[in-house]
């Protein structure tokens, strides 16, 4: 139950992010407002759609539609059963080796090596949300939702008559 309400929320929020400049103006602008909190929003790192530009900047669009991806994945049974198998450890392990390509890029900008595009920054920002999305998808895989419940008292059988 958990992993479809976390999948709906990722998936909502990425077509809210892509929707939102065509959204009424006061709608927008919400959205516009939230997604500074968590993004530079430069103009020259983001997408744009018909000449407007998109909320958040071509990494954070990756890194949500890669999260929405694995979150809807995590909806799957034959995806989900095997990462509840999987130690944490080998998680967060995968999660940091999908946070590579989003260093890479970020080191090869800072040092002045690599002026990448904005296609490369989504494509990195995609594998480092699948990532993220894997650990949280994997440690809902291993809820026992049946063992958080108080245990039901045992029927009493009817007794018979004597």
């Amino acid at each position: 139950m958990l992993l479809p309400a976390l999948a709906t929320l990722a998936v909502g929020w990425l077509m809210v992010l892509a929707t939102a400049p065509a959204m009424p103006a006061p709608a927008g602008a919400a959205v516009y407002l939230i997604s500074s909190f968590v993004c530079h929003q430069l103009p020259e790192r983001s997408f744009h759609v018909d000449g407007h530009q998109l909320p958040v900047c071509a990494r954070c669009l990756g890194i949500y539609a890669g999260a929405a991806a694995v979150a809807c994945l995590g909806c799957v049974a034959w995806f989900r059963a095997p990462l509840g198998r999987w130690p944490a450890a080998w998680l967060r392990r995968l999660a940091v080796a999908a946070a590579l390509p989003t260093a890479l890029t970020v080191a090869a900008e800072w040092a002045g090596v690599w002026a990448t595009s904005n296609a490369v920054r989504a494509i990195a920002g995609l594998s480092l949300g699948a990532g993220a999305a894997l650990v949280v998808v994997g440690a809902v895989a291993t809820l026992h939702y049946g063992e958080c419940r108080p245990p039901r008292r045992p029927s009493i059988p009817p007794s018979e008559p004597v």
